[in-house]
């Protein structure tokens, strides 16, 4: 698991591989990865926009931006957190993505970034 906080909200990334769902021969290896979003402010945050880096290990990158998160745009009140579960796939067994969610004080029309740290994406068989 990784964590990072910016501005008062902590992000915490855990991933998975998802190996039922993969098709190694074909070059399709799908990873889940579960994002716990904690607002530790003491005003009430949204979450508006997610902006995602993904970089496979053959050198593909992609990036991937959009409204909310998981067709969503939570607002997390102090002290509480937002998680979700969504998924990616890479044409390799491993990779890394990384991003930010453009967040606002609830009310507010100004926005902020919080930041997603890099986490890896890695076939269990590619593991030590």
């Amino acid at each position: 698991m990784v964590v990072a906080v910016t501005e008062g909200v902590k992000i915490s990334v855990f991933s998975l591989f998802e190996e039922r769902m993969s098709a190694a021969p074909q070059g399709s290896f799908v990873f889940s990865y579960r994002i716990s979003i904690e607002n530790q402010n003491d005003f009430p945050v949204q979450l508006i926009r997610r902006h995602w880096f993904i970089t496979d290990s053959n050198g593909l990158k992609r990036e991937i931006e959009g409204p909310g998160v998981i067709g969503e745009q939570p607002v997390i009140a102090p002290g509480e957190n937002f998680s979700y579960t969504s998924a990616c796939d890479l044409q390799s067994p491993f990779g890394v993505m990384k991003g930010f969610y453009s967040m606002q004080m609830k009310g507010a029309s100004s926005l902020f970034k919080v930041q997603v740290p890099e986490f890896s994406l890695e076939a269990d068989f590619m593991k030590n």
